[in-house]
């Protein structure tokens, strides 16, 4: 017998989470407006951008693309740390947090390639004003957002492959 716990990881337990009835309950009510206020600002960004066509601008389409990019980050963790704020049990499940890690990689991807994409925007229009339509075009705004999602996925499924391949052996539980 070599002596080695060939025992595998199949959820993690956090302990940092506050324990009196009183914060947890005051801790959700903050972090649910705070969520709340996240998503119907960004759903507000998105349509007004949508509907008025004073907005139909390319600052506008990549600033509604990264609204729903915001939602997404938001939505990825938020609620599973709102419903564990009244569960007793503070579980995630490898599979779930895997699945947390992904999406929150390939949010980030794509949330750089627009930042950098809306900072090529502003220097096209300050820079070379008379050229700033035919250069930012709807075409090269779509590749931009199209490349984005291929960036994000692309930097998620090459870092999930390293983490998936790994041993989670040992202590499960997760100290804030």
């Amino acid at each position: 017998m070599d002596g080695l716990n060939n025992s595998v990881v199949s959820e993690f337990v956090f302990l940092g989470l506050p324990s009196s009835w009183e914060t947890k309950v005051f801790l959700m009510l903050i972090f649910s407006w705070i969520y709340l206020g996240i998503i119907l600002g960004n759903l507000f960004i998105f349509f007004l951008v949508i509907f008025d066509s004073h907005l139909h601008s390319p600052m506008y389409f990549l600033l509604a693309n990264l609204s729903l990019i915001d939602m997404g980050f938001a939505s990825t963790t938020v609620p599973k740390m709102i419903r564990d704020l009244l569960n007793e049990y503070k579980l995630i499940s490898f599979q779930s947090c895997m699945t947390q890690i992904c999406f929150i990689h390939i949010m980030g991807g794509v949330e750089m390639v627009l930042l950098i994409a809306m900072a090529f925007d502003r220097y096209t229009a300050i820079c070379k004003p008379l050229h700033y339509l035919n250069i930012m075009n709807p075409k090269i705004c779509v590749s931009f957002v199209i490349a984005g999602w291929v960036t994000g996925v692309n930097h998620a499924m090459s870092q999930f492959a390293f983490i998936i391949n790994l041993l989670f052996c040992g202590p499960n539980e997760v100290d804030s």
